[in-house]
């Protein structure tokens, strides 16, 4: 048996990303989906990696910072919607950005 690359994903894991019925049509070809799927995987074994070093050595100021820089949230879907609405003036503006506005202003309370 061959040994395996540390941050290649395990064989379970392959397993479960073939199996799974999670890839979106949008997104093509399924081994692309899961070529990405193992490729993220990769990127945050090293990065786990990288962190757990710095607190090892001290710096675990500097590793939440690596952390945020290299894994930034998202914008919430409040920030979203006031971009998109700084958009709307614009002539690029797609009409389907609307269900983002849309989902913002339903988890308002009314």
């Amino acid at each position: 048996m061959t040994q395996q690359h540390p941050i290649a994903p395990p064989p379970e894991l392959v397993q479960q990303w073939t199996t799974s019925l999670d890839c979106p049509e949008s997104w093509g070809p399924k081994n692309q989906w899961i070529a990405d799927k193992a490729a993220q995987w990769g990127a945050d074994q090293e990065l786990e990696a990288c962190c757990e070093w710095l607190d090892r050595e001290g710096w675990s100021g500097e590793s939440r910072q690596l952390r945020a820089a290299r894994r930034p949230s998202p914008p919430s879907l409040k920030k979203q919607a006031l971009a998109l609405l700084d958009k709307a003036e614009d002539p690029s503006w797609d009409i389907n950005d609307f269900s983002i506005v849309r989902q913002a202003l339903e988890q308002l309370n009314d």
